[in-house]
């Protein structure tokens, strides 16, 4: 096992295991860069997870305070829980529902596409799809993601069939089992999906892509990577000239650890990584570190979302088999006539009978409750995921009067919804029904938001310092030696999940990182 001594500042430190932070840890040391990959949560495994919604959202979750402000929904229903991330090895690559989708060309070029928008802040992103088509390329092929790279999509269960008989209903032309980071046949030295139904609770079989099992230990094999678990960090330091030079983390007993870092790399999601930021405040950064232009936390995005499910006559099962492998992509695309820039994804979802009772309208009791409880194996049900509007009162900030264990001031989530959200998630309600209408539901149900599993925006990129927090490779406008790896560096959200585009563009910012330590630039 690698160990690294705490006064080693020839370390990369990343901070945060998911996605973006256990993608970049393995590639960098695959090119011979040390790393000490710090880890909020414990490291579970197949073996370990529950297949139980309840028991394993308090083994994954990100349960820890964080407050709410703000007209949108979740305010109200969920203030503690605004989302729902995970704090354990792997990150939020063990909970998620494996779609990966790219962004179109269009929307890394929002402001040009969309034009002027009240009460947006819409930019254009200092990249475009041509710069990250490689590395989506590289990523499908190291996720094994269906119907890339002459990988068969996943089978359709129930739900997925319900979705394509009405899709076709309604002369939708893109309906499929999608583009999934899970095995639909063994790849890699994994199994092939099982129709377990509980890609939420961790993938007991493997088959979905986390780096859990799939980065993480191909960096710890190259022996130059240090796992270091149930280590949250507090702050991070910086020299005096200004440059990132340590992470203050607590470790497994509670006990602060300094570690001396070379780079520091934030991948903590779009919530825990600008808290960390803010939280890194002193005499030279006063409002926070790479904090200079005041846009560190502002600009959170969410994706527009809701679902719809449906009653029918038969039963329908909807929760055997994958969660989401299923979508409806024809309103995607940009077309202004719907009364809203942007578009959005259908997309197949199932929820174990205690999470349909707390998400399907929460609060609710009575009767009418019950009834649609009693027709559970009788729902089909899908989500919609559409882009939302970036705005700088949308944003993340430190709440001085909550504090967390280790007396650091918690997250506040602050949202309220664009009209633009509003008018494109009435369309999609109106979609969703009619869908499944036209197969001959019996009832249908608008359901508002879940606490937000894509949280994006808070330390975006661009072109111009005063705009962002980070360039075009996620390094600070403001710390050279500082970069962002995570969802918070999306300039806009687009209408795509966003799972593959943080994994592309931390194999990409790998390759600037090292070339740029191997020239001694940083």
């Amino acid at each position: 096992m690698t160990t690294y001594q705490y006064d080693d500042d020839s370390v990369v430190v990343i901070i945060g295991s998911g996605a973006g932070g256990g993608t970049l840890a393995n590639e960098l040391c695959q090119k011979g860069v040390p790393v000490v990959l710090l880890e909020a949560g414990k490291r579970e495994s197949p073996a370990t997870f529950i297949n139980d919604e309840w028991p394993s959202f308090s083994q994954l979750s990100w349960n820890d305070t964080r407050t709410t402000s703000g007209s949108w929904r979740i305010a109200r229903d969920f203030p503690n829980l605004p989302a729902w991330i995970c704090k354990t090895v792997g990150g939020t690559t063990t909970h998620w529902a494996g779609a990966s989708l790219r962004l179109q060309e269009h929307e890394f070029r929002a402001r040009d596409t969309y034009g002027e928008i009240a009460d947006a802040d819409l930019l254009d992103w200092p990249i475009g799809l041509e710069d990250l088509e490689p590395y989506y390329a590289r990523a499908e092929a190291r996720m094994g993601v269906t119907r890339t790279n002459d990988i068969p999509g996943l089978p359709g269960n129930n739900n997925f069939k319900v979705m394509y008989a009405g899709a076709q209903k309604l002369g939708y032309q893109h309906c499929s089992t999608g583009r999934m980071a899970i095995n639909s046949r063994p790849r890699d030295g994994r199994a092939g999906c099982q129709q377990l139904g509980f890609c939420f609770q961790g993938c007991k079989m493997g088959a979905k892509w986390s780096t859990l099992y799939t980065e993480i230990p191909a960096a710890e094999a190259t022996g130059k990577l240090e796992l270091r678990a149930q280590s949250q960090a507090i702050r991070i330091e910086h020299d005096a000239r200004g440059r990132a030079s340590a992470v203050v983390y607590a470790d497994a007993n509670g006990q602060l650890q300094r570690q001396s870092a070379r780079v520091v790399a934030v991948a903590g999601n779009a919530i825990e990584t600008p808290r960390l930021l803010l939280n890194s405040h002193s005499s030279l950064f006063p409002h926070g570190l790479g904090n200079g232009a005041g846009m560190v936390g502002k600009h959170y995005m969410r994706h527009t979302t809701g679902s719809v499910f449906a009653e029918f006559e038969e039963p329908v099962h909807f929760y055997r088999g994958t969660v989401m492998a299923g979508i409806v992509s024809d309103e995607v695309t940009h077309r202004p006539e719907r009364g809203f820039a942007g578009g959005y994804e259908m997309e197949t979802i199932s929820l174990g009978l205690p999470f349909m009772a707390a998400f399907f309208n929460p609060g609710a009791w009575g009767r009418d409750f019950a009834q649609v409880m009693d027709r559970y194996t009788h729902l089909a049900g899908m989500w919609l995921v559409g882009e939302d509007m970036p705005r700088a009162s949308n944003r993340i900030t430190l709440n001085d009067s909550v504090k967390d264990a280790f007396g650091m001031p918690v997250a506040n989530v602050h949202y309220d919804d664009h009209p633009n959200d509003i008018a494109m998630r009435e369309h999609a309600f109106r979609q969703g029904e009619a869908l499944y209408q036209a197969v001959g539901a019996t009832k249908v149900h608008r359901i508002p938001p879940y606490p937000s599993t894509h949280n994006l925006g808070t330390c975006r990129m661009s072109t111009r310092e005063e705009e962002g927090v980070c360039n075009g490779f996620g390094q600070s406008h403001e710390v050279a030696n500082l970069f962002i790896s995570d969802g918070s560096q999306f300039t806009t959200s687009a209408a795509e999940n966003p799972t593959l585009t943080i994994v592309s563009l931390a194999i990409r910012q790998a390759e600037y990182l090292a070339d740029a330590m191997q020239r001694k630039e940083i």
